[in-house]
């Protein structure tokens, strides 16, 4: 059978992968790219008999290719948090989507391992900053606090590097980090055996947090804050985790980050207040190119000249 592993850049989906092969090893064809690449399933080409796995992108977003590949003969297990749309039936395609708020494609897939990769799937959720969650789960584990601690940092870490225009942008290509993360059963194991990967992300986290602390804010009320980024590689590389740093030190509000493009547009993350994980999607389906979850989301390409309008829309969806 020809085997095509289809995943999100991020912690979540090279988490969820790695969990996956872990239990089942196959030799795949591996599509993947940056966090926001989420039309994935459009470069897949599959042929009567294909077997496609899918994590961490939007169904509503792939809906088309779906239903191509599936015309094609392919089968397809299906897996992911975000927004569905119009979900498809078909005798060939295998989904486990779960929209709640307090969950991702790691988590999913460890129930369906029934926690046998465990430490991956709580990584994830460090990554995907669920920490209460992540954190609850790891105690309930038997994770001591050190354990923990090293979870959350390589999450962070593994998610910072999925942020960027392109793949040019990042310190490792999501594929060979991937390639880098499925040997091991457990991230203490990858810890131990592959300090330089570990400490190439550390350091370029703490180098681009550390500029991004110094940018401007553009907008700010009791319930929301706007914060614009240069058209840099290092901004574009921290957008994602500094929304959520923010988010983390102020659970009340809800944050949205700009990173100038070099077309002059905007590209944007959304963090609804971490107290009621909701309303980022709602709000970024309103424009063009936006897509994501309901406490974290994102539009692609925000035409500078609605940025007044999307900071307006932003106040009103989070004012409530």
């Amino acid at each position: 059978m020809h085997y095509i592993d289809v995943f999100n850049g991020d912690a979540d989906g090279l988490c969820a992968l790695v969990q996956l092969r872990r239990h089942e090893p196959q030799q795949s064809i591996l599509i993947t790219g940056i966090k926001r690449d989420i039309n994935l399933l459009k470069r897949v080409d599959a042929e009567s008999g294909s077997h496609i796995t899918v994590l961490d992108i939007s169904f509503e977003k792939n809906a088309e290719d779906v239903q191509r590949l599936l015309q094609d003969g392919a089968t397809i297990n299906y897996i992911d948090h975000h927004r569905i749309g119009e979900l498809i039936s078909h005798t060939n395609l295998k989904t486990d989507i779960d929209l709640s708020s307090d969950t991702c494609t790691s988590l999913i897939v460890d129930k369906q391992l029934q926690g046998q990769y465990r430490a991956w799937a709580i990584t994830a959720a460090f990554g995907d900053n669920l920490f209460d969650k992540a954190m609850q789960l790891g105690q309930d584990s038997g994770f001591n606090p050190k354990e923990l601690a090293l979870l959350k940092e390589l999450g962070i870490y593994l998610n910072y590097n999925g942020y960027g225009a392109d793949v040019g942008d990042l310190f490792f290509d999501p594929a060979l980090l991937y390639q880098k993360l499925v040997k091991f059963d457990t991230p203490f194991e990858f810890l131990q055996q592959d300090e330089v990967t570990f400490n190439t992300l550390a350091q370029g986290y703490k180098q681009d947090m550390a500029l991004a602390e110094q940018s401007p804010v553009l907008y700010q009320t009791d319930h929301c804050v706007v914060i614009e980024l240069p058209n840099e590689k290092w901004a574009r590389r921290v957008s994602g985790v500094f929304g959520n740093e923010l988010a983390n030190r102020a659970p009340e509000k809800a944050h949205a980050i700009l990173t100038k493009k070099s077309d002059s547009n905007y590209l944007v993350s959304v963090r609804a207040p971490l107290n009621r994980r909701s309303g980022a999607d709602e709000l970024v389906s309103q424009f063009p190119t936006g897509g994501g979850r309901k406490a974290a989301a994102g539009i692609n390409s925000l035409p500078r000249e609605m940025v007044e309008t999307f900071v307006d829309a932003f106040e009103q969806q989070f004012k409530k």
